[in-house]
């Protein structure tokens, strides 16, 4: 059964064959519903790698562009990429919904609100991607859709993004459902023990005697036993034949750490190899990073990137003829002073960049003078200095 249908029934009169898939993969795991799309978060490994690379691409810079090489030159945002839903959250609120729906489900499903007089969307406003099914007519070949059960008529203005797709299907996989099991012995095994704590699946302690007691006498025994431990640190002093013994269970027992350390490295990597040693998770490897910029680096490399072209591919199609978007990674970098000044006096030096273009990355303001290349015989900096 798809995670988007319930019943065939529901589907009206155009019906795609389920997606074949293991008899194993479930939504549902040790108890734990992860049909709806915000139930995977209470994992917290799944909370911070979709977090992590949502917040990374809505808040690296965006720019627009048209022409290549000498003729390049960058273009003010249009409004659909000031403003994509026109509610006056702005880009990065939306481009979050955007990513964490495809990360979570696969799948980004909005309508198209507004054109411009070319015709070029200007407005986009998202839908919560478990209100949307979507399929393909098998007698035309066409997506149909239904948003909160009702059907689609006009599918020129539904619009749809997908990730982790598979030929022949319309939609994408959802890395929650075909990893339910993952997540679900993660969440189950982190209330198992809040459980334990909160209902008291144990008692605390032991109070035995070698002779028989009835059970008013063992009543007494108890009310007095534990009239003497509340509102005092005194000892407590036992007659003849009496002894106490407390019961503890070892934290990696009752709170089963062993096999949350184990899922929570495995939530993470579901979001890119090396995820879990970025996010700080033990996997038993040798993984280290020699500096933040270097674990900059890693992140975009193994985890970040593909969502960024992604994105820019994305807006592309969302302008006119000739513009495209790029996303500025190299904001992503973060070195020390030295290290950052270096590079500017080698881009200086070099006629990579001009000052006013250097000064702009330091958030400092433009110089009469800073938008000429740097031409000076003085010594050059090396990379090894």
């Amino acid at each position: 059964m798809s995670v988007f249908f319930t019943s065939r029934e529901k589907r009206g009169p155009f019906v795609e064959p389920p997606i074949p898939r293991p008899s194993w993969i479930s939504s549902t795991f040790a108890n734990v519903n992860l049909s709806r799309t915000e139930s995977s978060l209470q994992k917290v490994a799944v909370w911070a790698a979709v977090d992590l690379v949502a917040s990374l691409v809505s808040t690296l810079p965006v720019d627009v562009y048209e022409g290549t090489g000498a003729s390049r030159r960058e273009l003010p945002l249009p409004r659909v990429l000031e403003d994509p839903s026109g509610e006056g959250y702005g880009l990065g609120d939306w481009i979050y919904q955007y990513m964490m729906s495809l990360l979570l489900r696969g799948n980004t499903y909005g309508k198209t609100a507004d054109r411009d007089r070319l015709g070029n969307p200007t407005q986009i406003v998202l839908y919560h991607p478990d209100e949307v099914q979507g399929w393909r007519d098998l007698k035309d070949g066409l997506p149909r859709w239904r948003v909160c059960g009702e059907m689609v008529t006009d599918t020129a203005d539904m619009w749809h993004q997908r990730a982790y797709t598979v030929p022949g299907r319309l939609l994408g996989l959802s890395p929650v459902v075909h990893h339910a099991h993952t997540i679900g012995l993660g969440i189950a095994a982190n209330r198992f023990g809040l459980q334990w704590f909160e209902d008291g699946a144990h008692p605390s302690g032991m109070l035995t005697n070698e002779q028989p007691l009835d059970a008013k006498q063992a009543r007494t025994a108890k009310e007095r036993f534990m009239a003497s431990l509340r509102g005092t640190r005194e000892p407590v002093v036992l007659g003849q034949g009496w002894k106490f013994q407390a019961i503890q269970v070892a934290p990696e027992e009752s709170q089963f750490l062993e096999t949350q350390k184990y899922t929570a490295a495995e939530c993470a990597r579901i979001y890119g190899p090396g995820m879990p040693e970025i996010l700080g998770y033990e996997t038993g490897g040798s993984m280290t990073y020699a500096n933040v910029e270097q674990r900059s680096i890693d992140l975009l490399t193994y985890a970040l990137d593909r969502w960024l072209v992604r994105t820019e591919r994305m807006f592309t199609g969302l302008l006119p003829a000739g513009q495209y978007v790029k996303i500025n990674r190299s904001a992503l970098a973060r070195t020390d002073l030295l290290t950052r000044f270096k590079a500017h006096a080698l881009s200086l030096q070099n006629q990579w960049a001009v000052p006013n273009e250097v000064r702009d990355l330091e958030d400092q303001a433009p110089v009469p003078w800073g938008n000429d290349p740097i031409t000076t015989t003085a010594p050059k900096v090396r990379l090894s200095e």
